[in-house]
């Protein structure tokens, strides 16, 4: 498995994280926790965040502690389940910004993650899904999607093993910070 070096090409999309789905979703609460985590890592390592919110018009937007950690990220309401099958938002995030490694996190991990992220495969991206920091209401749906998805060529691993190959080694300006995340988020 190839895992990026480095952080240029990147983006952390955080997909759906609005209360009134992490309140259906099982153990809604530690996913939104890794979220959190995931976010704030990003953030520390100068990675460009963006969110989706599925019909924010009427579910409401994303959890505003989501939004804090990503202060001035773009969000991008969406009626598709993939966030690139809307044409806006595959040019925004893609095409304006030149993102070839999209990493995931967030809610439905059955609909709106692995649509997102067959799409990214169809569209020739790296696809990197943090399995600790998506969710379902039906876990058992979840692992079966995460399985098909690493069949297809996405990365599924826990966001500290991708952070920590980002980072590559203890010499990394962010390391110490990220180890403090690290343990906060334990």
């Amino acid at each position: 498995m190839k895992t990026p070096a480095h952080t240029a090409g990147a983006l952390l999309l955080c997909i759906d994280m609005q209360p009134v789905f992490v309140g259906a979703i099982a153990d809604g609460a530690r996913v939104q926790r890794r979220c959190e985590f995931a976010i704030a890592a990003a953030h520390g390592l100068g990675l460009p965040i963006a969110f989706t919110e599925q019909v924010p018009q009427k579910l409401g937007g994303t959890a505003p502690e989501l939004l804090a950690l990503a202060f001035g990220a773009p969000v991008f309401g969406k009626n598709a389940f993939s966030a690139l099958a809307d044409e806006g938002v595959r040019h925004a995030l893609l095409k304006e910004r030149g993102i070839e490694h999209l990493l995931l996190c967030g809610i439905e991990t059955p609909v709106c993650i692995y649509q997102t992220a067959v799409d990214a495969l169809a569209a020739k991206l790296h696809v990197t899904v943090f399995s600790d920091a998506v969710g379902a209401r039906r876990p058992d749906d979840a692992a079966a999607c995460l399985a098909a998805l690493a069949r297809a060529g996405a990365h599924v691993l826990p966001s500290e093993t991708i952070f920590y190959a980002l980072l590559h080694d203890v010499k990394h300006p962010f390391f110490k910070a990220y180890t403090q995340l690290v343990k906060s988020h334990g």
